[in-house]
């Protein structure tokens, strides 16, 4: 063939891949848009919402130090922890969105290639590299916990499709959930036809958070290919979009919410207790790159892009992406009661168009003090549980939107955008097409309000003086405590108390939300640095009640320009308007005004640079809550900041924290990036072995594969045996540099977004083709100086142009600007206090 037509052809076949990949067309090709509203499978089988009881078992009554609770707090724990609102939908979904990334049945498998017959030693020694987790090693490798009452897989399960699923110990009750005569599922596709209906609850899977779904389209054409022996070691089986598991997994909150009960550890993290576990830490121990990347492959670019979320975190924005690796960490929830009293001070918001659609407390309480924090029609009085504080129409908004964040309705919420990559303009899902079109949202709506009661009587503090151990590392003398209470008035709780000194009221920031918030807070801001803010502050603090009921955080919006901490959090782009969440944010967020310009510092030269950070509601960071910091390190909204300890005890948590809290106060011990060192002011996640972008043969298109041989013969950087590939990208680069490209600037239109996509393509092609240039042989050295003639490129189409991951928070340091660092001895004094809360 003629060398100007192969390369006439090169240019078209790597534009049509990079649209492939960078639009999801693999996961989704032939897929046809549904005429006339869109259902959810519980709608189409006539189940009502109100079908859905509410499970009153107390089986988790071990949990939460054994707390008492009423019917209806019951029912909102069992809500939190095994309801799934119909998402295992939406996880099967992914498995195929993903190419095969994700596969949570994998992830709930005790699979051991060493104890399967069926495999060649040397088959077995191949497949351990993928298969690390089973039942035995679980929380530590993966951070998932062990349910109770559970025993290992030791080989397929013939009344389980021959997976190695664990199995109910017989010793144990049944699980009540399961009972599907009262509680019975939906009747869809083969449920209840070649395959049981089952219990709306789904089944125990071993794994607190995930249920277990007969898969409705395991029908008996799909049963007569099911093979579970394939499943686990032929990748040409597992790795199709055409394969029909015979369950789908759905995911409660409790997945990423339950956690090692700080004050009542347990003694084997592998094989935990209920009493041994707590309802609402959140799962701090929990690695997103080896749950949400069944296999163990460093070669993987997704996997390194998980690799970024250190344990405890996960970006919430991952299916419906904003263009941002932005992993947070997952929320614990604490003292209710005190954060909706700072929201009834300081949390007044203006719904607005879809936002006021939103239920409210007084919908169920329609007296007494929780019908206190909506004023018809469109004022809310709201805590802000998101890390940017964009959710902001109420505390039953902020639970339900969850829910449809992990998959319910996923049959209209996935139209919206493009799942995982992006590449198309993302639009609003709508409560009003939620209310009219799913009954399992209608039912979560119904639920919400026992969960909001379970939490308000559950998520009391965990103090280290009640845990095993505890007051061993509570030495401070009286003196030295006076002194930290002294220095924590001063300089920390007019960010982290929900009690206050009277505000004057030039200098308070309520009702401020919207344009004027910022010169508000500048107001506020200058107050809490007064004589005579510090003095009340002090006398506060010093009560012996101080930290009773305190919520230790405002729960305000702070700007990013004072905190300096990594800006890719406030730059979430899913609850700006007409974006995925735009009907659970509030018009004051949307009207917020841009926080003005930031530093950032470029990957490859640490050059520092200003950035303008954006209007609109970006640009903000509520102040995490201090309740149990003893428990909660690593620190920063990334976990950026201290050691990571892998083991749940309180000797494990002191280390972390000591460790945490001292890179906190002492900036100069945070991590350094290993190539750019001191000319950046902390660390650039970079991925950590070369890597690739993979689809494999069965995930692409039948129209396709046909063509594999052609594009093997003439393209064979491109195209390879088991399907496509793209790279090499090299070891050290800047994770950010790809995950942050925005393949649809959301915030143009017309000319500017089609000169944008006229970028895109352009920095795309002359990627590649630098990419397919370098020799079989290429070191990581010379593929890194290949890429980086394209790094000012990607920078300019990245949605965060941010890599520093554990800068800021320099407050009661030198690196603060605007007060005198503290002494040593001052600090070690607010350390000691610290552990006190």
């Amino acid at each position: 063939m003629p060398r100007t037509y192969v390369g006439s052809q090169w240019c078209a076949l790597q534009t049509c891949l990079w649209v492939l990949l960078c639009t999801g067309a693999f996961a989704s090709f032939g897929c046809k848009k549904q005429s006339g509203p869109i259902q959810d499978e519980a709608t189409q089988a006539h189940v009502t919402p109100e079908s859905f009881t509410h499970a009153d078992e107390d089986y988790f009554h071990d949990m939460d130090n054994g707390v008492a609770l009423s019917a209806d707090e019951v029912k909102g724990r069992n809500t939190w922890i095994v309801w799934t609102g119909g998402n295992d939908r939406l996880w099967d979904v992914l498995t195929v969105r993903s190419v095969g990334t994700l596969d949570f049945l994998k992830t709930v498998s005790s699979y051991d290639p060493s104890k399967d017959p069926a495999l060649t030693p040397e088959k077995q020694a191949e497949l351990k590299r993928l298969y690390r987790s089973t039942r035995d090693n679980r929380f530590y490798d993966l951070g998932l916990l062990n349910e109770p009452c559970f025993e290992k897989a030791t080989g397929p399960d013939p009344e389980k499709y021959g997976l190695w699923l664990d199995k109910r110990r017989a010793d144990c009750p049944p699980d009540p959930f399961e009972n599907e005569t009262k509680y019975k599922g939906v009747p869809f596709g083969a449920r209840g036809k070649s395959i049981p209906v089952g219990s709306f609850y789904g089944k125990a899977s071993g794994v607190i958070g995930l249920r277990l779904f007969p898969n409705p389209a395991f029908d008996e054409e799909a049963q007569k290919r099911w093979d579970p022996v394939r499943y686990y070691n032929d990748p040409s089986y597992y790795n199709s979009k055409d394969l029909v598991r015979p369950y789908r997994v759905g995911m409660s909150c409790g997945f990423c919410h339950v956690g090692p009960n700080p004050i009542h550890p347990p003694q084997d993290p592998e094989h935990p207790e209920w009493a041994d576990l707590s309802s609402n830490v959140g799962a701090q121990y929990f690695w997103v790159d080896r749950v949400f990347a069944w296999a163990y492959e460093p070669s993987s670019f997704p996997y390194q892009l998980f690799h970024t979320a250190r344990p405890g975190t996960l970006d919430t924005s991952l299916v419906s992406t904003d263009y941002i690796n932005n992993p947070r960490t997952m929320n614990a929830v604490y003292e209710l009661g005190g954060r909706l009293d700072i929201a009834k001070r300081w949390g007044e918001e203006t719904l607005g168009p879809g936002s006021e659609d939103n239920e409210q407390l007084n919908t169920y309480f329609p007296t007494g003090p929780l019908s206190e924090f909506f004023k018809p029609p469109r004022t809310v009085w709201t805590t802000h549980v998101l890390k940017d504080a964009s959710d902001s129409v109420g505390v039953l908004g902020a639970l339900n939107r969850v829910y449809i964040n992990i998959g319910t309705f996923s049959e209209e919420w996935l139209t919206h955008f493009n799942a995982l990559v992006g590449g198309k303009r993302t639009t609003a899902i709508t409560i009003k097409d939620a209310r009219a079109n799913s009954s399992y949202w209608r039912a979560t709506e119904l639920q919400a309000a026992n969960m909001a009661r379970f939490f308000l009587k559950s998520a009391t503090p965990h103090h280290l003086k009640d845990a095993p151990g505890g007051a061993a590392y509570l030495t401070e003398s009286p003196e030295v405590l006076e002194r930290g209470k002294q220095v924590f008035a001063e300089r920390c709780a007019r960010c982290h108390s929900s009690k206050l000194p009277p505000i004057p009221r030039e200098a308070d920031i309520a009702g401020c939300a919207g344009p004027n918030y910022l010169s508000c807070w500048d107001k506020y801001w200058q107050w809490t640095k007064s004589d005579e803010f510090k003095a009340q502050m002090r006398a506060m603090v010093a009560a012996p009640d101080f930290l009773e009921g305190n919520f230790l955080s405002t729960d305000a919006r702070v700007p990013v320009t004072l905190l300096e901490t990594y800006i890719c959090s406030p730059l979430a782009t899913n609850a700006l308007r007409n974006n995925i969440w735009d009907n659970f944010s509030s018009e004051s967020y949307k009207n917020l005004p841009s926080v003005g310009e930031v530093t950032v510092h470029h990957p490859i030269t640490g050059e520092a640079r200003q950035y303008k950070m954006p209007a609109g509601g970006r640009g903000y960071m509520r102040p995490a809550s201090l309740i149990s910091a003893w428990s909660t390190a690593p620190f920063l909204q990334n976990n950026a900041v201290g050691k990571f300890d892998p083991s749940p005890s309180v000797a494990g948590r002191m280390r972390s924290f000591q460790d945490s809290i001292e890179q906190m106060l002492w900036p100069q011990k945070r991590e350094r990036d290993p190539v750019l060192g001191s000319k950046v002011p902390g660390v650039i996640d970079r991925t950590a072995e070369r890597s690739y972008l993979r689809v494999a043969r069965g995930f692409l298109p039948d129209l396709l594969q046909p063509l594999l041989g052609f594009g093997q013969r003439y393209f064979p950087w491109v195209v390879e045996d088991d399907g496509l590939q793209i790279g090499p990208i090299p070891k050290g680069t800047p994770v950010g540099l790809l995950s942050n490209m925005q393949l649809v600037n959301e915030d143009v239109f017309g000319e500017e977004a089609r000169a944008h996509t006229k970028q895109l393509i352009e920095t795309l092609l002359a990627l590649t083709n630098t990419l397919r240039k370098l020799p079989a042989d290429a070191s990581d050295e010379q593929a890194s100086a290949a890429l980086s003639k394209h790094v000012d490129a990607l920078i300019a189409l990245s949605r965060c142009p941010d890599y520093i991951q554990n800068r800021g928070h320099y407050f009661g340091t030198d690196l603060f600007k605007e007060e005198p660092g503290l002494s040593d001895d001052d600090k070690r004094a607010l350390i000691g206090f610290i552990k006190t809360f």
